[in-house]
């Protein structure tokens, strides 16, 4: 099974191609609702999170106050970094448990979206990176357009992230959304037309009736993925 690993830039419109990858039934494990999931009451995620941070950190129904917590580790690096790895972890297993099951049902394929799919740097473990990408004129425009900020506010909280052309370095497709939900449209259903075709076939199902075969595969592409690393890191 092939994953697939789906990133890009605030106002890029990588939650629009995910809703058209979903609306294709491709499998989608979403990097932000389980982070939500793993800090839900009863988790051990929240507990951790109640031991470093205090019950002050919860609602009166002992769910998570997300305003509060955030209110802690914006400020304090050393609070964020704390956080992070209390949550980080959690995400990641069940984000591998999800890939799990994709292949246990036979899936050819599923998309990880994960918005700090490069900043993770989880790209390194998937078999392909697509990012969405617009013009950072493009993507200025749309952020103070959705946000109703002005062009100070949206320009900072761009330059708070890795620049999308930066981000493209490390695709392996690019899908430019500089243009209309249409063109959008049928980028994505193409993409997705040849992925069908891509991961079908006997190495597919040799991969899925037997393990090693697509253990293999998946250390070689981790390797590859490291070498790649590597020559970014020169350049």
């Amino acid at each position: 099974m092939l994953v697939v690993g789906l990133t890009g830039g605030i106002a890029t419109g990588k939650s629009s191609v995910s809703s058209i990858l979903k609306a294709h039934n491709v499998p989608i494990i979403d990097a932000d609702i389980i982070a939500r999931e793993v800090v839900m009451p009863g988790t051990p995620g929240l507990r951790k999170i109640v031991k470093t941070f205090g019950e002050d950190v919860l609602l009166p129904d002992g769910s998570l106050d997300r305003k509060k917590l955030g209110s802690i580790i914006f400020p304090d690096e050393t609070k964020r970094k704390q956080l992070n790895s209390i949550v980080h972890p959690a995400v990641r297993k069940a984000m591998l448990w999800a890939v799990v099951k994709c292949w246990v049902r036979g899936e050819k394929w599923c998309v990880l979206d994960v918005p700090l799919l490069i900043e993770g740097p989880l790209w390194k473990l998937v078999g392909l990176v697509v990012v969405v990408y617009c013009s950072p004129e493009v993507q200025l425009q749309r952020l103070m357009l959705r946000d109703n900020s002005n062009e100070t506010d949206a320009s900072a909280r761009l330059n708070s992230q890795i620049p999308i052309t930066k981000k493209i370095e490390y695709a392996d497709i690019v899908i430019d959304n500089s243009g209309t939900k249409d063109e959008l449209e049928a980028k994505v259903t193409a993409f997705i037309e040849k992925m069908n075709k891509g991961t079908g076939g006997l190495r597919w199902l040799m991969s899925w009736i037997v393990p090693p075969i697509g253990l293999i595969s998946a250390l070689w592409t981790l390797g590859w993925r490291n070498m790649f690393s590597r020559r970014i890191k020169r350049e």
